[in-house]
């Protein structure tokens, strides 16, 4: 679904400053077909409370490992139950990243509690990675 321009009627340059992003990256977006802002004269682009939140969600979905084509099959998927489809894949992908990145946070957690010398010797951290060695 293409976004429209209403109110506010923002620059490029005001929106790259509200988001924190390089001007390029919503020319780039534009030009895979994520962003559709409004022209105004002499072609200049014009944001609206639409591309807020388009932006915003590009932003969301790429923090949580999408790809820019996920982000538009997403965001242009007419058929909701294929919307649902996509939607499920990358929370499924993405509950496996954090379950990894979890696993990595309490072995994290586990080192810096250990006062061993060599931390590769401490038997909890060992503990911690047991599963890991097992051939997961």
């Amino acid at each position: 679904m293409k976004s429209t321009s209403d109110q506010p009627d923002l620059s490029i340059g005001e929106i790259a400053a509200r988001f924190g992003l390089p001007t390029h990256v919503l020319r780039h977006w534009e030009s895979v077909g994520l962003l559709f802002p409004a022209r105004a004269v002499a072609g200049r682009r014009r944001y609206g409370t639409a591309d807020l939140y388009r932006i915003a969600t590009i932003l969301r979905a790429k923090e949580a490992g999408f790809s820019l084509d996920d982000v538009r099959a997403v965001l242009d998927e007419p058929d909701p139950a294929e919307r649902r489809r996509i939607l499920a894949r990358q929370r499924s992908a993405l509950t496996e990243r954090i379950a990894r990145a979890q696993a990595s946070l309490e072995i994290i957690d586990v080192a810096l509690r250990c006062e061993h010398e060599d931390i590769a010797e401490c038997p909890h951290y060992r503990a911690s990675l047991a599963a890991r060695i097992g051939g997961r």
